[in-house]
């Protein structure tokens, strides 16, 4: 049995006389698909009794990258180097992000996603690492480049997580396409990579709950580029499969 995964999709606008589209970029379903789930895209919709009835279908959540999340939503006033919000995208991903956690559904984010997480769990962000961090790296070199699969800079894993365990290692090179990162880090999550320059670039749950954040774009790097990224897509998928199964026997009385 193939468990459903939920990936966030995001608003496009390809021409100003075309009504919006909703998507998301191949490497997301890829990878998704690659590591054995059944990809299902969730569209960031205002109904919010229409997209809990979409959350409710899927094993486990995919946060996928894309702008801005506002600051209100962490308490901040805006920086003047915040990017481009999406508000249908915040006020849909960071209920499903709390509703997730409640439920004990696992929720992997990835760049975006992982600010999502970070913000729905009681956590803060940096607006703009240039601006905000003294002697930043470039963290958004592999989009100058060009290149999703441009490896920028190399990151520090705590040997005691759970990414270091599915990785084999504790230290990468990886591809880098954010200007924001996290700041505080929400309760019920730790920190568990970094950059050379101290942002953070990977966090997870406190506890057994399959709770993973990632600042890199492990989709794009898990085709040829790094394929050690496909055990961290194989475990969650797994985990959403045990979710699943766990799900239907408490549905079943059993």
């Amino acid at each position: 049995m193939k468990p459903l995964i939920g990936i966030s999709a995001g608003t496009f606008h390809d021409r100003a006389w075309c009504p919006p589209s909703y998507g998301h970029r191949q490497t997301y379903v890829d990878a998704v698909v690659r590591a054995g789930g059944a990809p299902m895209l969730l569209p960031p919709i205002e109904d919010e009794a229409a997209l809990y009835a979409l959350y409710q279908r899927v094993d486990g959540l995919l946060l996928a990258g894309g702008g801005d999340i506002a600051p209100e939503e962490y308490g901040d006033q805006r920086h003047e180097k915040l990017g481009v919000v999406d508000a249908l995208r915040d006020q849909a991903e960071l209920p499903m992000a709390r509703w997730a956690y409640a439920d004990g559904k696992p929720v992997l984010g990835i760049c975006r996603g992982v600010q999502v997480l970070n913000v729905a769990l009681g956590g803060t962000l940096y607006q703009d690492i240039p601006s905000q961090i003294p002697t930043p790296l470039h963290h958004n070199l592999s989009y100058e480049h060009e290149d999703w699969t441009y490896m920028a800079h190399p990151i520090a894993i705590d040997p005691q997580s759970k990414l270091a365990d599915l990785l084999s290692t504790e230290q990468l090179t990886t591809n880098s396409l954010h200007h924001q990162s996290l700041r505080d880090i929400a309760p019920g999550l730790r920190a568990v990579a970094w950059a050379p320059d101290g942002v953070v670039e990977a966090v997870e749950s406190v506890n057994d709950t399959f709770l993973l954040g990632i600042q890199c774009h492990p989709e794009a790097l898990q085709g040829t580029a790094d394929p050690r990224w496909r055990a961290v897509f194989a475990h969650f998928v797994e985990r959403c499969r045990e979710y699943h199964a766990g799900h239907y026997r408490m549905a079943a009385g059993t």
